[in-house]
């Protein structure tokens, strides 16, 4: 399903990476690192996300496994008081790199979005989501 989209909304550019080796990174994957700097753990990363602990650990499995260092850290004994996750060194670098390439990425493409941004039909109050009946 759609976002309701307002008449005051900027178009942008979303950028993700795909890698030679058949994996992905988005925006998704880096906003679940930086939760999980700030909550310092996986599920507290998940309750901020709306997402379920699984979902988000295996997300992390799947960014650890992408790259030769692993970019989150696990420390088990939560129960105990001790315990949680942290972004590794790399992790951080990951966001960084990532966050770099999207601001770069905004400005190589901002004449020609705000062109097809002018070009755009006006929204009708009512419009129909094209999306749902393509199918």
């Amino acid at each position: 399903m759609k976002k309701p989209v307002s008449p005051s909304a900027t178009s942008q550019a979303s950028l993700r990476l795909h890698f030679r080796n058949g994996q992905r990174l988005g925006p998704g994957k880096i906003e679940l690192l930086e939760c999980i700097a700030r909550a310092r753990s996986i599920s507290g990363a998940a309750r901020a996300m709306g997402m379920s602990y699984r979902q988000a650990w295996l997300l992390v499995d799947d960014m650890n496994r992408l790259f030769a260092e692993p970019v989150v850290k696990t420390c088990p004994g939560r129960s105990q008081g001790a315990g949680g996750s942290e972004l590794t060194a790399f992790g951080e670098r990951v966001i960084a790199l990532f966050r770099a390439a999207e601001r770069r990425t905004a400005e190589a493409v901002a004449l020609q979005l705000q062109e097809l941004d002018a070009a755009l039909a006006p929204l009708a109050a009512s419009q129909p989501d094209r999306d749902a009946d393509a199918g």
